[in-house]
C-alpha cells in the first residue's frame, strides 16, 4: 500500500540524537518533540501513511534556518521544509526521521514595489495573508491552489491553481528566491529584473525542487493589477466531451479567460450536497473573466455562443461579487465535498496534465476506467491548461479496493504520458509519483536530476526519499 519503498533512506540514530541535543540547547522551546505535533508535520492530507519527523523547529530568520541546517549537516540529520502541510504526495513525510523546519513564523512582507508590480515576502506567508496585505494597493497575487498554502511551499512544489490559464503558475510568477542550501550557505537566485541572460536559471532549479535542494526562506513574486471588472458563472453541458470541446474552442479563439474549471457529473452532485447548492448535476464549466466592464460582458457572451455550439448552456453569468464568491468557494471545497459521496473513506487525490487537444479523450477514457474498475472518483480540472484531478475515495479496510485504486492511478498516469502529457500538472512527485518519473523523463533525464542532487546535497540530508530514488546509477 502507498508509495514505492525508499530504499535509499536509512535512519542514523546517533547522528539524530546528537543533532537534537545541539538544536535544543540553541533554540530552546522553539524546538518541539511532542508526538502530536510531530505527527501533524508528517503527511496526513491523503491516504499516504504518516512518517513523523523527530522534531519540529520554528525559525524566525534566515540566519536561524542557516544555523539549524549547519547542525543537521554536521550530524547527517535529514531536513524537511514545511509550509502548511497541504501538499498531496507525501512531500513532508520523514522516512528516515529528521528535523521538520516549519516556516510559519517567517511570514512577513519584506517589500512591495507597486511601480514594478512585484513584492518580496518570507516563505511562510500564505497566499490569503499576502492578498489581505495588498488589499489597499490595487494589486493581487493570482496563484490560488485550493488550500491556503504558504508561498514557500507553493514555490517548492511549483504550484498552480484556478487562475493559471491566464496568469500562469509559480514557475512564471516567481522572479527570485533566497534559500539555505544543504551546506548552510545562503543563495539568492536572481535580481528583480523581469528577464536575465546571466548564467544558469537557479530560480527555476529551486522552483519545483520540493525541498530536496534547499530550504526556501524568501521569494520575490510578480503581482498583477486587480481587474476593473470580473464576471463569472457556471455552464452545464450534456457530456464531458462537449465541455472539453468548448474549452478547446475558447482557447483557440484567444478569449482571455481567467478561470475555466471542469467538474464532472459526479463532482457536481458532491458540490451540491456539500455546499447546499442546486446546480445542474451534469458536467459543468466554472468560468471567470477579468477586464473592463465592456470586456467581461463581451467575453461572457462569446463563451455563451461557443457553449451553445456544443449543446451547452444556458450560461448564466454575473458580476455580483457575492454570487461569484459562492461558486468559487464551492469549487475550492471540492476535495472535502467528495467525502459526502462515501463518508468514512480516505481520498487518493491525483492529477495529470495533457495538451488541451487530447483533454477530452483523456477524461472520457478516465471516466470509463473508473466505471469499469468500480471506484467512486469525482473529477475536477483546470481544463484551460489541460490539467485535471481525480479524487479516488477508498475504504482503507478493503485491501482489494486499495489495490484497484492504485492500479487505476497507474493507468491514469501512463494514459497521460501516452498522450504527450505529464504524470503531474501541479501536485508534484513527492513519494507518491516517484515510480513514474523515469517513464516521463527517460533514464538520461533522471540521471541528470540525480547528478544535480548529489552535487548540491552530497550528504543526502535535504528531504530524502522524495522525487528521486538515489540508489539509481
Amino acid at each position: 500500500m502507498g508509495p514505492a519503498a525508499n530504499a535509499d533512506v536509512a535512519r542514523d540514530e546517533g547522528g539524530i540524537s546528537a543533532a537534537l541535543a545541539q538544536l535544543s540547547a540553541r533554540f530552546g522551546e522553539r524546538l518541539q518533540t511532542g508526538m502530536a505535533l510531530r505527527e501533524q508535520h508528517g503527511h496526513t492530507t491523503t491516504y499516504i501513511p504518516t512518517q513523523a519527523p523527530d522534531a519540529v523547529f520554528f525559525p524566525e530568520s534566515v540566519e536561524e534556518v542557516q544555523e539549524a541546517v549547519k547542525i543537521c549537516a554536521e550530524h547527517r540529520m535529514p531536513v524537511i521544509p514545511f509550509g502548511v502541510g497541504s501538499s498531496l504526495e507525501g512531500h513532508v513525510n520523514a522516512p528516515a526521521g529528521g528535523l521538520s523546519i516549519d516556516m510559519a513564523r517567517m511570514n512577513r512582507v519584506l517589500s512591495v514595489n507597486q511601480e514594478d508590480l512585484d513584492c518580496t515576502v518570507e516563505a511562510g506567508i500564505t497566499r490569503e495573508e499576502l492578498n489581505h496585505y495588498l488589499r489597499d494597493t490595487g494589486l493581487f497575487f493570482p496563484i490560488d491552489p485550493g488550500a491556503n498554502a504558504s508561498l514557500g511551499g507553493m514555490a517548492a512544489t511549483r504550484a498552480s491553481g484556478t487562475n493559471a490559464v491566464r496568469y500562469g503558475t509559480m514557475r512564471e510568477n516567481v522572479l527570485s528566491v533566497t534559500a539555505v542550501m544543504p551546506d548552510g550557505q545562503v543563495v539568492t537566485t536572481a535580481r528583480r529584473a523581469r528577464k536575465s541572460s546571466a548564467g544558469y536559471d537557479l530560480t527555476r532549479l529551486l522552483i519545483g525542487s520540493e525541498g530536496t535542494l534547499g530550504v526556501i526562506c524568501s521569494l520575490t513574486v510578480r503581482l498583477h493589477g486587480i481587474p476593473q471588472a470580473i464576471s463569472g458563472g457556471v455552464c452545464p453541458f450534456p457530456s464531458v466531451e462537449a465541455a472539453c470541446q468548448a474549452v478547446i474552442m475558447t482557447i483557440q479563439m484567444g478569449i482571455p479567460i481567467a478561470r475555466m474549471e471542469l467538474v464532472n457529473a459526479l463532482g457536481m452532485r458532491a458540490i451540491n450536497e456539500y455546499s447546499k447548492l442546486d446546480y445542474q448535476e451534469s458536467p459543468c464549466l466554472f468560468l471567470e473573466f477579468h477586464g473592463t466592464d465592456a470586456g467581461v460582458a463581451e467575453q461572457a457572451e462569446l463563451f455563451g455562443e461557443i457553449a451553445a455550439e456544443f449543446s451547452g448552456g444556458p450560461f448564466v453569468w454575473t458580476r455580483a461579487a457575492e454570487e461569484r464568491q459562492k461558486l468559487w468557494k464551492a469549487r475550492h471545497d471540492f476535495y472535502w465535498a467528495g467525502f459526502v459521496l462515501r463518508p468514512g473513506t480516505k481520498a487518493l487525490a491525483t492529477d495529470v496534465c495533457v495538451p488541451i487537444s487530447r483533454l477530452a479523450e483523456c477524461i472520457v477514457e478516465t471516466e470509463a476506467d473508473i466505471a469499469e474498475t468500480g471506484l467512486v472518483a469525482p473529477i475536477v480540472g483546470h481544463v484551460g491548461d489541460g490539467n485535471f484531478h481525480v479524487s479516488v475515495l477508498m475504504d482503507m479496510e478493503d485491501k482489494d479496493e486499495i489495490a484497484r485504486a492504485e492500479a487505476f492511478v497507474a493507468r491514469l498516469n501512463r494514459r497521460a504520458l501516452s498522450m504527450e502529457g505529464t504524470c503531474t500538472g501541479e501536485h508534484g512527485i513527492g513519494q507518491g509519483k516517484m515510480r513514474y518519473l523515469e517513464e516521463e523523463h527517460g533514464a538520461a533525464g533522471v540521471d541528470m536530476m540525480r547528478t544535480i542532487k548529489r552535487a548540491l546535497d552530497p550528504l543526502g540530508i535535504m528531504n530524502p526519499g522524495k522525487i528521486l530514488d538515489m540508489t539509481g546509477k
